[in-house]
């Protein structure tokens, strides 16, 4: 009882202290003249939880939308954050989550306002047509005050949850559809927003209309017309949880629409979350490769910041093959070999195997796609395995296929000698990029079906693997299996290349890529969205204005720089290096 009270009393502390550094430190400007207001309905309010779950609330006094701007930064950076609280569009509820966007947000330098909706559904209306009203209005009542509060009117952007991100996602691609008449020269102001942050967009498929996805976003469910992606469409940076059940095939079919449009974008799914904000940190990453935090940093070469083995204590280098029994042994190829890096400090019995790409003609577990990750994870406390495959491409074959070959016995050799160097052959995951990356996913996706026959006792073993990491991996639709993607890998014509089984020992990955990549970004994302139709949640970031090779050259403090990070997240929150 003691406990309860005491939590009890923590949670009012934390709802007082919202409800008055959202409510006391504003500046309240109503969104519509008096009498103005379009489509009014007697059961609707304008706001925010906290204050209509009083006992003493009055409705009558509460039935105007508004805008509650917030204290000007101390360092401005000349750009104003709208902020959109969820609620499924039945009340305005992300109360804490308002403070906390605007405490973060000002401290970057944004002037931040609060934009309260009307809430619930309108009757025979829409169920966000009342609400769509009001953001437009908003929007243009913002943009009025650019001058008098120090910000750019042409740097406006929005960050939103939920059924405030469904609001968001029709103000960042629907602002050339009115959405209602005109009341007054103000609505001559342009509406549009110039980018949005948007977390969790609920009801934006067809399967999902004011309820959560009834197939989970999936089989015959598609983007709700209401999004016309117009000529104003801006720049999106998309986020989800992996479990939601507002699906988050509705961030990835957005994106998808922005990429065939060639408008920047990004989308972030994290894997076993639900509903929720998360990766806040993504949003400003994303903002910052925008410019819209103000001028890039001088980007850094990767290989420069990662050097040194020093965290590494052992180190053993064999061959993959015994002599005479390499499968399909060409003249022209080099010799595969593996090579051992176990850290000094050991926190984890997991192992990590990396190989690089090179289009399947060279490979090199030295040069910035394998050895900085290396070393990131030496220093944490990881084992590495790195493997330099056969190349260039074999002849009268597929080009994958002899660092297929490579790629499986590496996998069995590893796990054959994990125990024998206190690892565990139970917790072993694949990386690669590019060509590597397309290398990466066809293992773990096919790892029941040999690529070669067997030749000794090693071959007896299992050549699946618990997670995977698809760094930009290449060759993975069908309109661009052996090069660049002919459509950017956006339409619905372009699937995974056949040679992906997705079996039934498929493990969770991982998906990093540039939105620019001309290996398209959508090689990521099919192949994500194919592992959520077969239940197993991956894990998908990608990377605004950035190509292939995104990670090689980078500035600070932008998703780029801090990539290693994600793997490292992604192998602790599944459990990996568990011990």
């Amino acid at each position: 009882m003691k406990f309860k009270a005491q939590r009890a009393i923590a949670l009012a502390a934390i709802l007082y202290s919202s409800f008055f550094i959202l409510h006391s430190y504003a500046d309240r400007q109503y969104v519509w003249p008096e009498g103005k207001m379009p489509d009014a309905q007697p059961h609707q309010i304008a706001a925010m939880t906290d204050v209509s779950n009083k006992e003493d609330f009055n409705a009558d006094e509460w039935r105007r939308p508004y805008l509650d701007w917030f204290a000007a930064p101390e360092n401005p950076n000349g750009a104003c954050m709208i902020l959109i609280s969820g609620g499924s569009y039945k009340n305005c509820c992300d109360v804490g989550l308002i403070c906390y966007w605007r405490e973060k947000l000002t401290s970057l330098g944004f002037q931040c306002v609060n934009f309260v909706y009307r809430t619930p559904w309108p009757e025979n209306l829409p169920i966000y047509q009342t609400a769509w009203e009001d953001g437009q209005r908003a929007v243009r009542l913002v943009r009025a005050e650019a001058a008098k509060r120090g910000f750019d009117p042409q740097k406006i952007g929005v960050v939103s949850m939920s059924a405030g991100s469904h609001l968001a996602t029709l103000l960042a691609t629907s602002s050339m559809t009115s959405a209602y008449a005109p009341v007054d020269e103000l609505d001559a102001t342009p509406c549009n927003v110039n980018w949005a942050c948007v977390f969790a967009p609920a009801f934006v498929q067809t399967d999902g209309y004011g309820k959560p996805n009834t197939r989970r976003g999936m089989v015959d469910a598609k983007l709700d017309t209401c999004f016309k992606f117009d000529a104003q469409t801006c720049p999106m940076c998309l986020m989800h949880g992996g479990n939601d059940n507002y699906s988050p095939v509705a961030s990835t079919l957005i994106y998808r629409e922005l990429r065939k449009r060639k408008i920047p974008a990004e989308v972030h799914i994290v894997p076993d979350k639900g509903h929720g904000a998360h990766g806040f940190d993504r949003a400003v990453e994303f903002m910052r490769q925008m410019g819209y935090l103000g001028p890039l940093g001088e980007e850094v070469d990767l290989l420069g910041r990662w050097n040194s083995d020093d965290d590494r204590a052992i180190y053993a280098k064999e061959d993959v093959w015994p002599a005479g029994k390499m499968p399909d042994a060409q003249e022209h190829q080099t010799t595969p070999y593996i090579e051992w890096h176990i850290p000094s400090n050991l926190t984890t019995k997991a192992i990590q195997i990396i190989w690089s790409g090179g289009a399947y003609n060279n490979s090199n577990p030295n040069r910035y796609e394998v050895a900085p990750l290396r070393r990131y994870l030496n220093a944490k406390g990881m084992a590495v395995v790195t493997l330099d495959y056969r190349h260039p491409r074999p002849k009268n074959l597929a080009k994958h296929v002899t660092a297929w070959e490579d790629a499986q016995r590496t996998i069995r050799i590893v796990k054959s000698q994990a125990a024998a160097r206190g690892l565990d052959p139970n917790r072993i995951g694949i990386m690669g990029s590019s060509a590597g990356g397309h290398l990466a996913l066809l293992c773990a996706s096919t790892s029941k079906t040999n690529a070669y026959w067997p030749i000794d006792d090693i071959d007896r073993i299992k050549p699946n693997v618990q997670w995977a990491i698809c760094i930009y991996p290449a060759y993975s639709l069908t309109d661009g299996l052996e090069k660049q993607n002919a459509k950017g890998g956006n339409e619905d014509d372009a699937v995974l290349a056949p040679e992906f089984a997705f079996d039934l020992s498929t493990p969770p990955m991982l998906f990093l890529h540039g939105d620019s990549d001309g290996w398209a970004a959508m090689n990521s994302v099919k192949a994500w969205e194919k592992l959520r139709f077969m239940g197993i949640q991956g894990e998908l970031h990608t990377l605004v204005k950035r190509g292939h090779c995104f990670h090689n050259k980078a500035s600070p403090d932008t998703a780029s720089y801090n990539w290693m990070e994600r793997v490292w997240d992604f192998l602790n929150a599944k459990g990996f290096l568990k011990d």
